[in-house]
């Protein structure tokens, strides 16, 4: 089928203190695996967890594109092009950083915890300017990458055909290709074909279908 990643096989990161706790997929940070960079055009997919009122303060970011897909709780966007926003449960934002953005992240909750997933994709274009949407659905595009496609599926249904498919669970066991995967686990297969994600009952997943390897230059 291709590679399973166990939720406890991620790198941690974070900072505790701060109530930040994250799991990275990918190399990341001071965590660096030249085996381990990217699948595909999927760069990074971080699951976040902010206590209430946490998150990240001000960066920025610079060609590259974003989707966060909001798992529990609300999370406050603000950045330096005047947008701000709360993004909830079951929504996706996406940010294209183009020639450069600077944002922040926040649990808006003063009580109650956030849990985020967060997906970066290597760019169709270098350059452009900075875009920003929510939105809602089961098929979803990065505002600026025609080569990768989000589904979001919560029962059993068949995997796109791509050279890259990376699968992520978030809610639920789901069976694929005779492995069962749970919750923070995933799977990465290339060329696939003619297979089908089984839920035998409630579950969420997240399906990315890619064509093309990052290009630089």
């Amino acid at each position: 089928m291709g590679v399973v990643w166990r939720a406890g096989d991620r790198y941690p990161g974070g900072d505790a203190a701060q109530g930040i706790e994250t799991r990275h997929a990918f190399s990341f940070g001071g965590h660096y695996d030249p085996e381990n960079v990217s699948f595909g055009l999927l760069l990074a997919c971080n699951e976040e967890y902010l206590a209430p009122n946490a998150g990240f303060p001000q960066h920025p970011h610079r060609d590259v594109e974003i989707v966060t897909w909001v798992i529990e709780g609300e999370l406050r966007h603000e950045d330096d092009a005047g947008h701000r926003a709360l993004v909830r449960e079951g929504e996706i934002q996406r940010l294209s950083a183009g020639t450069g953005v600077l944002h922040s992240e926040r649990n808006a909750s003063p009580d109650r915890p956030l849990r985020f997933l967060q997906m970066w994709l290597h760019p169709a274009e270098f350059g452009a300017p900075p875009a920003y949407e929510i939105t809602r659905g089961q098929d979803v595009s990065p505002l600026r990458q025609p080569g990768a496609l989000l589904g979001v599926r919560a029962g059993t249904a068949r995997l796109p055909e791509a050279p890259f498919v990376y699968v992520h669970v978030v809610r639920g066991q789901l069976r694929l290709d005779g492995e069962t995967l749970g919750p923070g686990d995933s799977a990465r297969i290339s060329d696939a074909a003619g297979l089908t994600a089984y839920c035998d009952g409630p579950a969420e997943y997240l399906v990315w279908a890619m064509h093309g390897v990052p290009r630089y230059g």
